[in-house]
């Protein structure tokens, strides 16, 4: 039997400011395992630095390995593999090698992703930012799941953004065969993170498997590399040296909260295939209303429902089948 989780919030004691280590404070991961994508700069680097803190062991998937293992080589209890999620075949080959150690893991995050590209294909033509935030964690999940599912109690956090407010799942052209706008393609990937996250808990119930998704705030990261300074400055984001203007910006110890707090709050026990925000449940908010929340075009099951059975046919993987 599955239930859904209210969407709205529970007061979870933590907010805008929380850092991730803040969150954890209490917790004992000794003994548990995460696997963080992207794990190794920004946020990931972060969420990692406080889970390891925290006496989880910590697996780095990461498209340039080396430079992995350089950006955590300070860290203890942490191990790097190499995983392109815009390469499916990647993703079969990191998911098999973890599946041959007979490894439970206890939470999965996935927190890499690419924003506002220039247009860009991956495999058989696909939207990039699609492809990559959204299917190549699908299929990483997928293939990991008897593992995820082993014990029962698990969870996986989907990194989303409040740019999902940017585009629904575009079911006419998902791929941008026309007219592409590489900020409507970020929204629209960041939307399927969300109905992701959705479905999985859905499916993950019976297995003892809870499903979040999560929008970090806003933090100047590697994330905006494809970004000119010159589109940073006119939104008032940097100055022309480079240096954060807006205060509304959080630091990336802040940015890496909500994911380490979905992924291990006592307070989410029972609870999934949600969006959190500020280290709490976030409120639906109409769409064209203003302000932070959830769309409730990102969080319609059905529209979940669709968007992975879509997922499944490209990629060929599904824990449901």
């Amino acid at each position: 039997m599955t239930t859904r989780t209210a969407q709205h919030k529970i007061g979870s004691g933590f907010g805008y400011r929380s850092t991730a280590t803040e969150v954890l404070r209490g917790i004992d991961l000794s003994g548990k395992l995460a696997i963080v994508t992207g794990g190794y700069s920004g946020l990931g680097l972060e969420t990692t630095r406080a889970l390891a803190g925290a006496g989880a062991h910590v697996v780095v998937p990461a498209r340039r390995p080396a430079v992995a293992t350089e950006a955590l080589s300070g860290i203890a209890g942490v191990e790097v593999d190499e995983l392109d999620l815009g390469d499916l075949e990647s993703v079969r080959a990191f998911a098999e090698r973890f599946l041959a150690s007979a490894r439970t893991v206890h939470f999965v995050i996935d927190n890499a992703a690419i924003m506002a590209c220039p247009e860009t294909r991956v495999g058989p033509g696909w939207e990039a930012q699609f492809a990559t935030n959204h299917i190549g964690h699908f299929a990483l999940v997928n293939r990991l799941w008897p593992a995820i599912a082993r014990d029962g109690g698990a969870r996986v956090v989907s990194v989303s953004s409040g740019g999902h407010r940017r585009s629904p799942i575009r079911w006419d052209d998902i791929h941008f065969t026309s007219g592409y706008d590489k900020w409507t393609a970020y929204g629209q990937a960041k939307t399927a993170n969300v109905l992701f996250a959705v479905h999985l808990d859905t499916l993950g119930q019976d297995a003892g498997v809870r499903a979040f998704a999560v929008h970090p705030g806003s933090i100047l990261t590697p994330l905006q590399r494809h970004l000119p300074r010159s589109e940073m400055v006119a939104a008032g984001w940097i100055d022309e040296q480079g240096n954060a203007l807006d205060p509304s910006f959080k630091t990336p110890e802040q940015g890496a909260a909500t994911q380490v707090w979905a992924a291990t709050s006592p307070r989410l026990a029972g609870m999934g295939g949600v969006y959190c925000e500020d280290c709490d449940i976030a409120d639906l908010v109409p769409e064209g209303a203003p302000g932070a929340g959830v769309r409730p075009y990102a969080v319609d099951p059905e529209q979940a429902a669709r968007l992975w059975a879509y997922s499944a046919d490209l990629t060929g993987v599904s824990l449901s089948s």
